[in-house]
């Protein structure tokens, strides 16, 4: 073997090592910080969430740069890869279109005198922002479409658990409870339940491209609320 073939590995594998050591040391370098750096990081992610919204993950990291007004480094120095912006966009922005209304829903309820009233009050709000917003619908398909591809979405939205998507909801349920105006033994259970009951049927209706009318949409309200409360309202209420 000539001397010029020996070398030619060792070139190769020199030549390797700092394009991987400079890979390593973007994913391990802190995102930027400062008012600045926040208002990039927020058109970027509003940005990538419109794009993501319309084309998955096929979006192109120079699109998504181009719409924010920002160069393609900086969408990687905030967020290190592609992958790592559209994870962080999707796990951030599923629920974040209900949480203002959603929030003051639940703090009415918890104050409320008639809990039957308030509490159907409360699901039509919760459900008119899920049927109302439809980057809510069109976020989820997205992650449908991409879990083949991004297991790890999944596993997110699994660790989470019920409480941690909908804090709000949670915290309302385990204080009604405390106060003794329902009886919840379980608060996962029952957030999920409740969730089960108001939107699952929504959001299993538009995997498939449709809508729930409104007539439908009320009456699956009106049901689900009776069965919540038949099955958590206070102990000797259900005894009567």
């Amino acid at each position: 073997m000539s001397s010029a073939n020996a070398a030619r590995p060792a070139t190769q594998a020199t030549s390797a090592a700092p394009a991987a050591g400079a890979h390593a040391a973007r994913a391990a370098k802190q995102p930027p910080t400062g008012p600045r750096a926040e208002a990039k990081r927020r058109a970027i992610v509003t940005a990538a969430r419109e794009l993501f919204l319309r084309e998955g993950f096929e979006a192109s990291v120079d699109a998504i740069a181009a719409a924010a007004g920002v160069s393609k480094v900086t969408v990687y120095n905030h967020f290190g890869s592609k992958e790592a912006l559209f994870i962080g966009v999707i796990k951030d922005s599923l629920d974040a279109p209900l949480e203002g209304a959603l929030v003051s829903a639940m703090d009415r309820l918890a104050e409320a005198d008639d809990l039957r009233e308030a509490l159907t009050d409360t699901a039509r709000a919760w459900v008119h922002g899920t049927r109302s917003n439809p980057d809510i619908l069109a976020l989820r398909n997205v992650v449908s479409r991409e879990l083949h591809r991004f297991p790890e979405l999944g596993a997110a939205w699994h660790q989470a658990g019920p409480e941690g998507h909908h804090p709000a909801v949670a915290d309302t349920l385990r204080r009604l409870a405390d106060e003794g105006r329902l009886d919840i033994p379980d608060t996962e259970v029952a957030t999920l339940q409740l969730y089960s009951l108001l939107l699952f049927p929504h959001l299993v209706f538009s995997t498939y491209g449709t809508t729930i009318d409104d007539d439908l949409t009320d009456r699956l309200i009106a049901g689900g609320v009776d069965m919540f409360l038949g099955q958590y309202g206070p102990r000797a209420d259900r005894l009567r």
